[in-house]
């Protein structure tokens, strides 16, 4: 028996990694046995890149197109708000006045 996923290409999403323990934000390209492709940016920084898009310097930031395996994989989640925290995308757009979507472009 299959199960639907609510996961469909061009949402907003967070990609929780193992060895190296990493955490992605981005637009998904596609999901699929083989693993994840995603274009988007490490949220390490996330202070530095709210600060370089909101100073026009949007092409400092290290925006890719990935492949994710996965054996890679630990989580994958919409990003959504939760109990009164907003979204990563709200987040973004109310620091940086621009559209998330555009900037993952």
């Amino acid at each position: 028996m299959s199960i639907s996923l609510p996961f469909q290409s061009g949402q907003l999403v967070v990609v929780v990694l193992r060895e190296p323990r990493e955490r992605v934000w981005g637009r998904l390209l596609g999901l699929e046995g083989a693993g994840v492709a995603i274009r988007g940016v490490d949220l390490h920084p996330w202070e530095e890149i709210l600060s370089l898009v909101r100073r026009g310097e949007s092409d400092q930031v290290s925006l890719s197109t990935r492949f994710i395996p996965m054996h890679r994989l630990e989580t994958l989640y919409l990003d959504e708000p939760s109990s009164g925290v907003p979204s990563l995308e709200e987040d973004f757009r109310r620091r940086t006045g621009q559209e998330a979507q555009a900037f993952l472009g």
